[in-house]
């Protein structure tokens, strides 16, 4: 599958900051029976890279990205992981240039118009817009549109179920990302169930 694929197959991309791999692996579980097609594991703890390898291991037909991927280093380490697709919240030259080398799919965050350019430059069209609606979500989304009607974006930052699917419907969002059906009081406190139908309701055209 294409990057341009994938990422429509996902629809929306749940955002999870890694607590212990167990809990990981169940929730990944969970998203998966409630239809999702992949899952995004920040760098953000010290049990991400962890959880990542555990949730490949044990979540087969599951898609695994590493979030917030910042410097070629860790793009490194999520390559020697065996990860697919790693997405950053920003991009430096080093970072743009280290991932179009690299073996993997990669969307690079943005927040203007030049930092599109600077993603395009460096053979990226699938940018990931955050924090989407700090930015001005929507509007912003359609006023990139009209300059650069080839890039597709991930929006991600700030969106929830009362606004995630008047994104899905603008013609340049691919997916969007999310974390209201992974919160850590879901996570901590074992609720699969309730997870597992977020998921579903997340994944719901309707």
């Amino acid at each position: 599958m294409t990057l341009r694929e994938k990422l429509q197959a996902s629809r929306v991309l749940p955002v999870v900051t890694a607590g212990d791999v167990d809990s990981t692996v169940q929730l990944a579980r969970a998203l998966q029976r409630g239809g999702m097609a992949a899952i995004e594991i920040t760098l953000r703890t010290p049990s991400a890279m962890d959880a990542i390898v555990a949730v490949k291991q044990e979540v087969p037909g599951l898609l695994v990205a590493a979030g917030t991927v910042n410097t070629p280093a860790e793009l490194e380490q999520v390559v020697d992981a065996g990860v697919e697709l790693a997405l950053s919240p920003g991009a430096t030259n080093a970072l743009l240039e280290a991932a179009a080398n690299a073996p993997l799919d990669f969307v690079p965050g943005v927040a203007s118009a030049s930092e599109v350019m600077n993603a395009l430059d460096h053979g990226f069209a699938i940018c990931k817009l955050f924090p989407a609606t700090t930015l001005g979500g929507e509007a912003m989304l359609k006023s990139l549109g009209g300059p650069f009607p080839e890039v597709l974006f991930c929006p991600t930052g700030g969106l929830d179920p009362t606004n995630y699917r008047q994104f899905l419907a603008l013609p340049n969002v691919i997916c969007c990302g999310g974390s209201w059906m992974v919160a850590a009081d879901l996570v901590d406190n074992g609720r699969w169930g309730d997870i597992e139908e977020l998921a579903r309701e997340a994944m719901s055209e309707q």
